[in-house]
């Protein structure tokens, strides 16, 4: 499963960026108190995220083995990782659609309902996968069924709040239409969204590539690491999606002085919020990379959790760094800029990596000189942000 999370991130994050759009075209409805567009906006993003969930599928199901084979999986890992993404793929439909209803909802301020749906579906995702894995022994086939059960509970969630909803937008079923001017604006902000995270995730990919040509060990520990840095990188990302809303709102409404103050509390909320929670996993990091790290061979297992502590180390004390570089390229998007923001996190952290793995990795193959391309693309990328944001501001 973890030689698989880049390869995901890789085909399903495009689409994860169209769903921003819609959630920052929303915004800029609800601050500018034009219902009848953020309506237009919500009953063309369900055919579109229907759409966008079918390309996934099919897509996914038909390159999951070649590209696999491409990024160097592990031959003992290559069955169950294919297995593993077959199902997933499937349920991608399911997926989209949660992201598209709850980036509106969020759009109109309602952060509260899509916290909800995800924690009873996070708890259903734990159910199924404790049954299936440990009474029937279903293996990575029942860790993606329980996936698709929790995105499938999650979706439809979503979709019943949507239709029963009394704030700023209703989904109606026989309004359910693409509309040419709100197709525009969703595809205006979120395409360069979407390129910039499928390019992100290239970069990943690239860097799984090369990790997965240490071994199985170097894959479980290196995937443990990353799993822990998720709770983290989740948390912080948050933030980057409070900016985009408040930013987006207020860009809507002309309030500019609030447009700064918005910024400037996310970015110390976020830089805050990686130092503490990066240092609490640092202080609990034997007890919590022992709980993703299973093996017989008692020296496998503290060799797999000695290789997540040193991905650990590097990133939780620097991991704040990419918090506000979110931050910084949200906010730009929250007032109509999406492009720059795409073309800074393309040269500064995707190109800068893939560069990184060619040039500088041959000269030192370790695999803290793989992870150590992480911090300093962050950092590039930061002081291009701050300066863009800066310049964008001024001219909006």
């Amino acid at each position: 499963v973890g030689a698989t999370a880049s390869l995901v991130t890789l085909i399903v994050n495009f689409f994860i960026g169209l769903s921003m759009g819609a959630g920052i075209a929303t915004s800029n409805a609800y601050g500018a108190g034009d219902a009848d567009d953020g309506s237009r906006i919500l009953h063309t993003s369900v055919p579109v995220a229907i759409i966008s969930g079918a390309i996934v599928t099919i897509f996914g199901v038909l390159m999951c083995k070649p590209l696999l084979l491409m990024m160097d999986t592990p031959a003992n890992c290559m069955p169950h990782a294919e297995e593993y993404l077959t199902i997933y793929f499937c349920g991608a439909i399911f997926n989209l659609l949660y992201n598209f209803g709850a980036a509106v909802l969020r759009a109109t301020g309602d952060t509260v309902r899509p916290l909800i749906f995800l924690a009873v579906a996070g708890v259903l995702n734990i159910i199924v996968n404790i049954v299936s894995v440990l009474v029937f022994k279903m293996g990575v086939a029942g860790v993606a069924y329980a996936t698709i059960a929790s995105q499938a509970v999650s979706c439809v969630l979503v979709v019943i709040a949507l239709l029963k909803n009394n704030g700023f937008i209703r989904l109606e079923i026989k309004k359910i239409r693409i509309h040419g001017s709100a197709l525009k604006k969703i595809l205006r902000l979120g395409i360069p969204s979407g390129l910039q995270n499928s390019l992100f995730a290239l970069s990943n990919v690239l860097i799984q590539k090369t990790i997965n040509g240490f071994g199985d060990v170097y894959v479980a520990g290196n995937t443990a690491a990353r799993e822990l840095e998720g709770f983290v990188y989740t948390m912080m990302n948050a933030v980057a999606n409070t900016a985009v809303t408040a930013v987006g709102q207020n860009y809507g409404a002309n309030k500019f002085d609030r447009i700064k103050e918005s910024i400037i509390e996310c970015v110390i909320t976020a830089a805050v919020i990686g130092l503490v929670a990066g240092g609490i996993i640092l202080l609990l990091h034997d007890f919590l990379t022992g709980l993703y790290i299973e093996s017989d061979d008692a020296q496998v297992k503290e060799l797999a959790k000695s290789i997540a502590f040193e991905r650990l180390s590097l990133f939780l004390s620097t991991y704040f760094l990419c918090g506000v570089m979110d931050v910084l390229n949200c906010s730009m998007r929250g007032i109509g800029s999406s492009v720059l923001p795409m073309v800074i996190v393309l040269v500064g952290t995707c190109i800068f990596r893939i560069v990184w793995i060619y040039l500088i990795f041959p000269l030192r193959p370790t695999f803290l000189c793989v992870i150590l391309s992480y911090p300093i693309s962050w950092a590039l990328t930061i002081a291009a942000g701050l300066i863009a944001l800066c310049i964008v501001y001024k001219k909006r």
